[in-house]
């Protein structure tokens, strides 16, 4: 992104992190073409609520953002969760060039831990909600979450990777290859390794994934 914008999105990120206090992380990711996706962001306010700091890397909402063929719209007010268990209400909001190209993502964390825990108490006298939906997880850095992507990846399954069939790895890679995963630099060594497959029958099972879902 251009200096202009990096010098309003930066003050803007000051000024929510003012604003709202040191609960709330405000994160900028530079997002360059061609980027390996190491290293996005750039300023960031409140880094102690997720642990993150300049010179680290991107969450997976904006992983999903650029994998997608799909225009990404802003994502506003849902929950992430951090490593250490921490609960956020988190905002991304993505920046484009003159081009509609993602060139930034602005993202905000609040961490509501503790409102959270007090929600839950209320509701243990009024009732209880089933809810088996996973939460999201921001990590530090893009090593930590193609790790946490892959051990999605076997949960889904529901089972070790030595009791995989073909089916089911061409299932796990393809939930790693639509999460964006892939776009991580050298993603492909550690996945082919930890599924114990070579690097070209991973390209294969990530050709059979997108068919087998209708992608291109």
């Amino acid at each position: 992104m251009d200096n202009k914008t990096f010098d309003f999105l930066s003050r803007l990120s000051h000024g929510l992190a003012l604003q709202f206090g040191e609960n709330c992380e405000v994160v900028i990711h530079d997002i360059k073409p061609g980027d390996d996706m190491i290293s996005t962001i750039v300023f960031i306010e409140n880094g102690h609520v997720t642990g993150r700091k300049i010179g680290d890397g991107p969450s997976q909402a904006v992983l999903d953002a650029i994998r997608s063929e799909k225009r990404a719209e802003d994502h506003i007010a849902y929950f992430t969760k951090t490593e250490d268990g921490k609960i956020l209400r988190s905002s991304t909001i993505y920046i484009r060039n003159d081009e509609d190209k993602i060139e930034g993502v602005l993202s905000i964390n609040f961490d509501i831990t503790y409102l959270a825990i007090a929600e839950n108490t209320l509701r243990s006298f009024t009732g209880s909600v089933d809810n088996k939906k996973e939460t999201p997880k921001i990590t530090s850095n893009v090593e930590m979450l193609l790790d946490d992507l892959i051990e999605h990846s076997v949960r889904l399954i529901g089972k070790p990777v030595a009791l995989m069939t073909k089916d089911d790895k061409i299932k796990a890679i393809n939930f790693l290859n639509e999460s964006g995963a892939f776009l991580i630099t050298r993603s492909g060594d550690k996945v082919a390794s930890y599924f114990n497959i070579s690097k070209f029958t991973l390209y294969n099972y990530i050709d059979m994934g997108k068919k087998m879902t209708g992608g291109i």
